[in-house]
């Protein structure tokens, strides 16, 4: 089971009931969000969103404007994801606060958290399939998921498909892509990139300078078999990756496709 602890966000964006619309307003500017509890000494007092204000006057206070705790609705870290998914369904809602048993802030879940928690349900079987892959080949490693900068990826696949970089766009900034998986020996800084090439090469071309890792720790101080052969095809960084459209059979311009991407 998935919990709501896992994929909330616990840094939260909040207000004071004493906040006036213009202070919304500029908070919306900082931050991008259109939704934010009020909260009082820790307390969650209720939520308001862009549209309680919309027609109001920049003075007017976040207490007369917003939904009180008694009429909105939260959930708890242990709530399963897809039961706050059902209920941000139901009602409408696309963000819910999460409180403790005292209704102390501790999150806020939207409903793209859920959507991400069910794309990376995928991504342990082939986390499994990979890390028992090596252990059969007698390497011994640990696992550990982290953001790493895409810079200092080696790719192991000589071309991606322009197609498909476009849907992985699509997913990165929308937070709903899945972490890759990447290997690091205990040669040089640099992480092996085994599974998510399209994801890596439309965060390059997106300019999105880190990603969501699970890192293989492969404890070896050789050059492994999957990295020579990357040295072989004279891959060393995500910009050698070629773009193909298979529709033309050839390699497209990426100059046009990443201006096409940055406007996603």
């Amino acid at each position: 089971m998935v919990y709501v602890e896992e994929y909330m966000t616990k840094k939260v964006n909040s207000l004071d009931p004493s906040s006036t619309v213009l202070d919304i307003i500029e908070l919306v500017k900082k931050t991008t969000h259109d939704t934010f509890p009020v909260v009082v000494n820790s307390k969650v007092k209720g939520i308001i969103s862009v549209h309680d204000i919309i027609g109001k006057l920049e003075s007017e206070q976040v207490k007369d404007l917003m939904t009180n705790r008694d009429d909105m609705i939260v959930t708890k870290p242990k709530t399963n994801i897809m039961d706050a998914g059902r209920i941000m369904f139901r009602t409408g809602f696309s963000k819910l606060p999460v409180v403790d048993e005292e209704n102390n802030i501790l999150g806020i879940i939207t409903n793209t958290d859920v959507i991400r928690s069910q794309i990376e349900k995928t991504t342990p079987k082939k986390l499994e399939k990979i890390i028992n892959s090596y252990k059969n080949l007698g390497y011994e490693l640990t696992t550990k998921r982290e953001t790493i900068p895409i810079n200092e990826l080696i790719p192991t696949q000589s071309k991606v498909y322009e197609d498909e970089l476009y849907g992985r766009a699509y997913e990165l900034k929308r937070g709903l892509a899945e972490p890759i998986i990447v290997i690091k020996t205990n040669i040089g800084r640099k992480y092996i990139l085994v599974d998510g090439h399209h994801r890596a090469v439309a965060a390059y071309l997106s300019c999105i300078n880190e990603l969501e890792a699970h890192v293989l720790e492969i404890d070896t101080d050789k050059k492994m078999g999957i990295e020579k052969t990357a040295e072989k095809q004279g891959l060393v960084s995500l910009k050698d990756v070629k773009i193909i459209d298979e529709d033309k059979s050839n390699c497209s311009s990426t100059y046009k496709l990443k201006s096409s991407i940055l406007e996603i």
